[in-house]
């Protein structure tokens, strides 16, 4: 008998919440944002110090570090079907700390972030695609 083995059942179809949706964007924006900022800010510092900036790049380059894990978290949020990702709250957080560099979008998006993450439907929606699959008997 040939039988065809079952594996873990496809996850239920879940709708997702527009607050998850919103925070993918805003998260996208600030992340594209941050990475201008940082190359911008670094690449003003060099040139216009003829070189002596490079002692503050790594300092400069902050933002652009942080936008690329924006992005790369904004796309998971945003993925069609929903693939398993944890609530970022580092990520907020690095956003409001990105205001010392005069980014206020960041600012705005982290605060929006961490007021998102505490909805009970957002809470559950996470809780729900990081759900262990279970095998099909």
């Amino acid at each position: 008998m040939n039988e065809v083995p079952q594996y873990a059942s496809p996850r239920p179809t879940l709708e997702k919440p527009g607050m998850v949706t919103a925070l993918g964007v805003l998260t996208l924006v600030s992340g594209i944002i941050n990475i201008l900022t940082g190359l911008g800010l670094t690449g003003g510092l060099v040139l216009g110090t003829l070189g002596l900036g490079l002692l503050c790049a790594p300092v400069t380059v902050l933002p652009a570090i942080l936008g690329v894990f924006e992005v790369l978290y904004a796309i998971k949020l945003l993925a069609n079907p929903p693939v398993p990702v944890q609530f970022s709250q580092t990520i907020a957080i690095l956003e409001i700390c990105c205001i010392l560099f005069g980014n206020v979008i960041a600012l705005v998006v982290g605060i929006l972030a961490l007021v998102f993450y505490s909805d009970a439907q957002v809470r559950g929606y996470f809780e729900t695609i990081n759900a262990p699959t279970t095998p099909a008997a």
